[in-house]
């Protein structure tokens, strides 16, 4: 009896295993060997932040592509580098990845030593999806339009406070973007996180905030925005206009996430994982969620974004060099 439920069993296997073979994507039945057991993603952040947001949804169905669970691995600390060490010094067999961000391969590497080079030890899978950011302004700003808020800055320079989520972090950087092309002097106030800015911004504390987490205040009426920062508008206020559409925004990069590998990944592998994230942002469901949670798919495979990465890095390190910004 024991040897009939087991053979029994073994049929049952076999046929739901092949009705899913036919029901999957070509890119399965491509695989070859890879992925043969689970797969492992470090998100060098802490848990609920955009960056571990936008790796979830997106690995999670392309995950289900493959025919591999992922785990998921959040080593926080060092904007990014203990993650990134970490996986640098991992195995390149195919099977643990990095998440990244734009600050960890583009910007911190110009302001700090390093435990990790970001050319040299790591490759490009492929990037997944792209903030959007909101310039959000305190409201009794007397302006109404992103002209009149230039004009009154120009008016009253070293007047205008900018806050951020600490010194050298992307949310700074679009700050002395926006002094450098529209010729302003707002000084910069750096926190220790996002939420404490936004809700000095939201008090009067500060007058301006670059950053994704103005973006429900600006969609509920508590702050002005004369611009989002992206390619795209922001579908929650799709009335303003980006800063590229005004004629500004063209120097410096989007707040972007994608994944990386070890150098040594087994090029098949990096192919295969990247087809996958290629195939499950085209997915409605997933687009959905990622667009509720302020985010939207950008993907680029590993030759794109590889030279994403690399005109971000020079991008911004002319303009840390222009700011003169110091940690």
């Amino acid at each position: 009896m024991g040897a009939f439920k087991a053979a029994i069993g073994r049929r049952l296997f076999m046929s739901a295993s092949a009705a899913g073979m036919v029901a999957a994507p070509a890119i399965v039945s491509a695989q070859g060997d890879w992925p043969n057991r689970q797969i492992r993603v470090v998100i060098p952040y802490p848990p609920g932040g955009p960056s571990d947001i936008t790796t979830r949804l997106v690995l999670e169905r392309a995950s289900a592509l493959l025919g591999q669970s992922v785990l998921y691995d959040n080593r926080a600390g060092a904007s990014g580098a203990i993650g990134a060490e970490h996986v640098k010094n991992s195995p390149a067999d195919g099977y643990t990845f990095l998440t990244t961000t734009t600050a960890m391969v583009c910007i911190t590497q110009h302001l700090q030593p390093l435990p990790y080079d970001p050319a040299k030890d790591f490759v490009a899978v492929a990037r997944t999806a792209t903030s959007w950011v909101g310039m959000g302004i305190n409201p009794q700003v007397p302006a109404n339009t992103l002209q009149e808020f230039i004009a009154y800055a120009k008016a009253n320079p070293g007047k205008i406070n900018f806050g951020s989520a600490g010194l050298a972090t992307i949310t700074q950087l679009y700050g002395e973007i926006f002094n450098i092309e529209a010729g302003v002097k707002m000084v910069h106030v750096p926190y220790k996180g996002s939420a404490p800015a936004t809700n000095d911004l939201l008090s009067g504390q500060i007058q301006v905030q670059f950053d994704p987490t103005t973006l429900p205040h600006i969609a509920a009426g508590r702050l002005k925005c004369f611009a989002v920062l992206g390619e795209r508008r922001w579908p929650g206020k799709p009335d303003v206009p980006t800063l590229k559409e005004q004629g500004l925004g063209k120097i410096g990069g989007d707040a972007w996430y994608g994944l990386l590998a070890a150098k040594g990944t087994p090029q098949p592998a990096i192919e295969k994982l990247s087809k996958a994230i290629g195939e499950a942002v085209k997915d409605p469901a997933v687009n959905e969620k990622l667009v509720a949670s302020g985010n939207y798919a950008s993907y680029q495979d590993p030759a794109t974004f590889a030279a994403t990465i690399e005109a971000d890095r020079k991008s911004f390190g002319e303009i840390i060099r222009t700011a003169d910004i110091k940690l």
